[in-house]
């Protein structure tokens, strides 16, 4: 009881002394008498923790220490609430309570010498705290560490060096640091850019030691630290604000890449994200279950930030702007008006007349440097991404020569992105000279033979399906050449690598689409350049389509493959066929009617010739029967359906889980592919089942906690379990019970 008096802040230096006073009495008298073992050792423990106690109820010329790291919360109740009572402007971190706290330590004029995160400096929850340690303490010197700062392993922060001393008079000159004042000079150095410990121990001895004025401190945004002399009256709030996005609490259900799901939904709308380079148009792969703003996103207890009409982001929609990656060097690209992500920042523009300035600011590399000086966290907040210096008049200046003919409309040739313009080797360039897009050269890089076979195979990028699309002129006679090879596509989605059911084998037919595609760039010589632009070890593109084509797919659509290749598990005389997966998943039958065509039309012509083979006694025939035949079977489990080829959705419940093949394609990739990887074929990869390469998909616990209105609470306890399987009774029992409720 004593010892927590002791160390109550409140308490008064007067009384602390009588305390201790009178505890030293007891504690003497105590350790003068005869007492067992046990008695002894208590004592003396106790005497220890009351002369430690005392200590740190002291007052003191200088404290140096490492500080403890626990942000708020992270803490428990009592600390807390602890923290709230006694240092409620430095509560959000038990490092800033403890500088607090080592400052209360010190005599009028003694000095902290700290440890400790440097976020505190620019964050915005910290502003009182900054605000109070200007205006009442001596600021002489702050070293900004950065990463990987501490030679012991340990949690990567970044971490400053810095020197406080209590009080605002000045100090004599006898004292520790020599006169200053609050209205005097702070200092500064960042050795925060080096990786090693080492490296940052010489660079404190070398680097450049800025100063500033320390009262003019609490004149910057939020009193931000900031040791760079800018000389702008304005800053970038003037003109724009930032925004940050919705997070939806359950990625895997409501945000899905465009090309998983129904290209006409009027459910998905895209949803621009972050990017990691500069770049005039990316971030752009995802579409997100919007329900026009009222569906199932909306009502959502997990999403954050959802816009509504009386927030900016709601007013952000349908509006330009630029979008902000947190980290790194804070990379940008073009906001054109669609649904934002939360972990990046959306400028939108108080008039849009301003964008080709502030766009010519933030591509800077100077843009970036700026923030940096406010902000060195590893993910800068939202709020200081507006909080620098902006001249506008400079850089309308700098726009209007950099981009005389205005900035540029959308335009992609990666093939990841819903602006990409489906061309296999069309290209849309930024042409510096002209300052305009222009048609660039046609390409030959990796995703030329990638392209040609989704093609082949039906699909069609969103800009073909929605001519309202705003896109560059040249991005749209992209589009426009692209339908001239809508001939060539498959009807049915189907292609085997061999001729089946009359039909040309998949080389043939892919030869033909980069021919039309090419014209007069078409040769022999091309298609081995095109094979060697894919980096595969192949001698030719029929053994690219067979051996290597779907793992570079895989990977190439982020794991989500929209092409599926099926095979019997031979790898140069089996049964292959790649598959449109739009078409294997339509809705109202078609899908299941197309892998029905598939086991029993493609597969079962496939079975007859080789069942001929072998009443002919031709070499390899039985064997390829055999192989063909468990295909089949597999093939078949899936129509059916039974675990564990079956489909399991956790946000459904079970009278809505698909029985036999019956998919919902705005389920997603990951949960439909998982019949066709439920059993290996012989021959074929570990966890792949049928598949002829296995993406890098699992059905294990996803991030987060399901509410209790979720269907499957009560069975996962909470937990966002996907591998799960329910058998055909079960469901069709349920579909009953539905039916009669």
């Amino acid at each position: 009881s004593v010892l927590g008096s002791l160390l109550n802040p409140a308490k008064t230096d007067a009384a602390k002394i009588v305390q201790w006073e009178e505890l030293t009495s007891v504690l003497d008298q105590a350790l003068n008498q005869e007492q067992t073992d046990e008695q002894q050792e208590a004592a003396v423990v106790a005497q220890g923790l009351s002369k430690a106690a005392m200590l740190m109820a002291g007052k003191y010329q200088w404290v140096i220490t490492n500080v403890p790291y626990l942000a708020r919360g992270k803490q428990d109740e009592r600390l807390r609430d602890f923290c709230e009572k006694h240092y409620s402007t430095a509560k959000n971190d038990l490092a800033t309570v403890f500088l607090d706290r080592c400052l209360e330590m010190c005599v009028e004029g003694g000095t902290s010498s700290i440890v400790l995160p440097q976020n505190w400096l620019f964050l915005t929850s910290y502003k009182k705290f900054r605000e109070k340690l200007l205006k009442n303490d001596i600021w002489h010197l702050v070293a900004r560490l950065g990463p990987q700062a501490f030679q012991t392993p340990m949690w990567d922060f970044n971490v400053q060096l810095i020197t406080i001393s209590r009080g605002n008079e000045v100090i004599n000159r006898g004292g520790l640091f020599g006169e200053t004042g609050p209205s005097g000079i702070l200092s500064g150095l960042d050795v925060s850019e080096p990786r090693t410990a080492a490296e940052k121990a010489a660079g404190l001895l070398t680097a450049e030691i800025k100063s500033v004025d320390q009262a003019k401190q609490l004149e910057n945004p939020d009193a931000r630290v900031v040791f760079a002399t800018t000389g702008h009256e304005s800053f970038l709030a003037d003109y724009c604000t930032c925004i940050e996005g919705i997070s939806t609490g359950d990625i895997p259900r409501f945000v899905m890449f465009f090309w998983e799901i129904r290209s006409n939904s009027k459910d998905w709308v895209p949803f621009i994200q972050n990017v990691t380079i500069t770049t005039f148009y990316s971030g752009r792969s995802d579409y997100i279950l919007w329900g026009n703003g009222i569906g199932s996103l909306h009502s959502s207890p997990t999403a954050h930030n959802f816009p509504s009409e009386n927030m900016n982001g709601y007013r952000a929609l349908g509006n330009k702007g630029i979008r902000i990656t947190q980290m790194g060097k804070l990379p940008v690209t073009l906001y054109e008006g669609e649904v934002f992500g939360k972990n990046g920042g959306t400028l939108v523009l108080k008039d849009n007349a301003y964008l080709p300035a502030v766009w010519t600011f933030c591509e800077s590399d100077g843009y970036s440097e700026l923030v940096r000086e406010i902000d060195q966290s590893m993910a800068v907040t939202v709020g200081s991404m507006i909080k620098v210096p902006f001249d506008l008049a400079h850089w309308t200046t700098v726009a209007a020569e950099k981009y005389s003919h205005g900035l540029p409309k959308p335009y992609s040739d990666d093939p990841t992105q819903w602006i990409f313009h489906g061309h296999p080797c069309g290209s849309v360039v930024w042409d510096d000279e002209k300052k305009r897009t222009a048609i660039g050269p046609l390409r030959t890089d990796f995703t030329v033979l990638h392209v040609a076979v989704v093609r082949l195979l039906g699909y069609r990028w969103p800009t073909e399906l929605n001519a309202a699309m705003e896109l560059s002129d040249e991005a749209r006679a992209c589009v426009n050449k692209s339908e001239a090879l809508l001939p060539l596509a498959d009807e049915d989605g189907i292609v085997c690598t061999q001729s089946i059911r009359r039909e040309e084998p998949a080389v043939t037919r892919l030869q033909e689409l980069l021919a039309a595609a090419l014209r007069s760039d078409w040769s022999p010589a091309k298609e081995q350049e095109l094979i060697l632009a894919t980096r595969a070890n192949a001698s030719n593109l029929d053994e690219w389509l067979r051996d290597h084509f779907f793992e570079q797919h895989c990977k190439l659509f982020h794991h989500r493959p929209l092409i599926w290749h099926i095979w019997d598990g031979r790898r140069r005389d089996g049964f292959h066929a790649l598959v449109n997966y739009h078409k294997l998943a339509e809705g109202n039958g078609k899908g299941r009617q197309l892998l029905e065509k598939l086991t029993y039309a493609y597969l079962g012509d496939w079975i007859i010739r080789q069942k001929e083979g072998v009443k002919r006694g031709d070499g390899g025939a039985e064997d390829r029967l055999a192989a063909a035949l468990e295909l089949q079977k597999r093939l078949i489990a899936i129509i059916e359906g039974e675990p564990p080829f079956d489909i399991f959705v956790r946000w459904k419940p079970i009278e809505e889980q698909s029985i036999g093949w019956e998919p919902d394609i705005n389920d997603g990739v990951r949960l439909n592919i998982r019949p066709f990887m439920s059993d290996d074929i012989p021959g074929g990869r570990k966890g792949a089942g049928i598949l002829r390469w296995k993406p890098n998909i699992k059905w294990n616990k996803d991030r987060g906690k399901d509410v209790a209105s979720a269907p499957w609470f009560s069975l996962f306890k909470g937990n966002r379990i996907n591998d799960h399987h329910l058998s055909l009774e079960e469901k069709r029992a349920a579909r009953a019970e539905a039916r009669g409720r």
